[in-house]
């Protein structure tokens, strides 16, 4: 008997009818209108590659297009091998950089991407991730979105909130599971790790799916990813995507819900050199960002959100 992963025993209901119905064409990015909606939109790309920057030029051209914030969470790694071009198209009001580590090396265990390092080592990834985009961009970099990310993000893990704390962080991203270590991730709302004895140090949750593994951009195959009984189950797609109009779809479950829940931001996880592989031509991201602007959300970046909910 061959085994059923949840994923595929799963189903979402018209995907890319749903998509096709919300979608009518992209217009002059020029006309922002007047925000409506309480809950704030975040774009955020977890750059992490040799492959994002091919992407990373696409992405740019799209936000400057739209008008749209965003924070790029990258490597130092990923940074250092293209300094020069990654400040070109990222030192720019609209984007903020923030650290993905220094080399995308595990800060807690993730039993998806693997166990923790050593104490030693995780200073490591995230003091000199900090250091070389100060160096590079002139800015404080007041952000960390940890390889992965983790179902409970930082809770009960002081001794690594510690060094973000040392380190000059103000804020992490680093919830981005649902529960049991589950796709999709939940709207969990921004916190303040004060439980932990960091009140100053703000999470800031990540939304929805690690894009990567809902087109099987990884090439893992059917995994068991998603929680029974789910709890968005219209979320859950009957298996991988194949078109941007479907990724769309997915994305348009979130905000909606989000905004009709009057969460106060949603966010989704995307990586560069994942959107590139799949949609190239970043209709996806075209597609969102209109949506964002039709449905009259305020737009901001990371840092921006961490200013807002700490007021």
């Amino acid at each position: 008997m061959s085994t059923l992963s949840r994923r595929r025993f799963l189903h979402s209901v018209g995907l890319s009818t749903m998509a096709m119905s919300a979608y009518s064409g992209t217009r002059d990015s020029a006309e922002t209108p007047t925000p409506v909606a309480a809950t704030r939109y975040v774009a955020a790309y977890d750059t992490e590659s040799p492959n994002c920057l091919a992407a990373v030029r696409k992405i740019v051209e799209v936000h400057k297009k739209f008008a749209m914030p965003a924070t790029f969470f990258i490597t130092g790694k990923t940074l250092e091998a293209n300094a020069e071009e990654y400040r070109g198209l990222l030192d720019d009001p609209l984007f903020e950089v923030a650290s993905h580590t220094y080399s995308h090396r595990m800060l807690k265990d993730n039993p998806i991407c693997g166990p923790a390092i050593s104490l030693p080592e995780k200073r490591v990834e995230i003091f000199k991730s900090k250091e070389i985009i100060e160096n590079i961009f002139e800015k404080p970099c007041l952000g960390l979105r940890p390889a992965c990310g983790f179902e409970d993000g930082f809770r009960n893990a002081p001794e690594v909130l510690g060094l973000i704390e040392e380190a000059g962080y103000t804020y992490t991203s680093s919830w981005l599971w649902g529960p049991d270590f589950s796709l999709p991730a939940l709207l969990i709302e921004p916190f303040r790790y004060e439980r932990e004895g960091f009140p100053d140090l703000w999470e800031l949750p990540g939304h929805g799916w690690h894009e990567n593994l809902l087109k099987n951009n990884n090439k893992m195959g059917p995994r068991r990813l998603t929680l029974w009984p789910p709890a968005m189950p219209e979320a859950i797609p009957a298996g991988f995507l194949s078109r941007p109009e479907e990724e769309f779809a997915v994305n348009r479950i979130f905000i909606d819900k989000a905004v009709a829940d009057k969460k106060p931001h949603v966010t989704l996880i995307w990586h560069p050199w994942s959107l590139h592989a799949f949609d190239p031509q970043m209709k996806m991201l075209e597609m969102t960002f209109q949506y964002v602007r039709d449905q009259q959300l305020s737009a901001c970046c990371f840092r921006e959100l961490r200013e807002q909910v700490a007021a």
